[in-house]
């Protein structure tokens, strides 16, 4: 028997959060692991426990919607440059990766301290 779009939908969203928990279980230092589609919506997310959150949940919304334009956007130039790999973006507060993965990204939040974000990235890469 296959599957309903619905079906497919929920299994999708299912896999989503268990990358994302297997993200937050590489270090210490990963604040907030959480997946978003092309139009910025959180499809999920997790924050690591004990974490505050930087942003309220409005500038959240804000700072997806802006990701998703800028990958979007990047992927246009795909044909010039090549796919996207990711993006890192280095605030005082926090290390935003954003990895592209077909029609989602992968955002994620790191503490600025991480040891090595090369060897974080690589990690996070091996996951899907």
């Amino acid at each position: 028997m296959s599957k309903t779009p619905e079906q497919k939908w929920k299994d999708a969203i299912i896999s989503y959060r268990k990358n994302c928990q297997k993200i937050l279980a590489i270090s210490k230092s990963i604040r907030y692991a959480g997946v978003i589609n092309e139009y910025g919506r959180t499809l999920t997310g997790i924050i690591s426990p004990g974490i505050k959150p930087i942003l309220k949940p409005e500038d959240a919304k804000n700072e997806f919607f802006i990701v998703s334009n800028l990958i979007t956007l990047r992927h246009i130039q795909s044909k010039a440059f090549g796919s996207l790999d990711h993006v890192v973006l280095q605030h005082k507060k926090a290390i935003i990766v954003c990895i592209p993965d077909g029609n989602v990204v992968y955002y994620v939040s790191v503490n600025p301290s991480v040891k090595s974000l090369d060897d974080a990235i690589r990690k996070i890469k091996s996951i899907f």
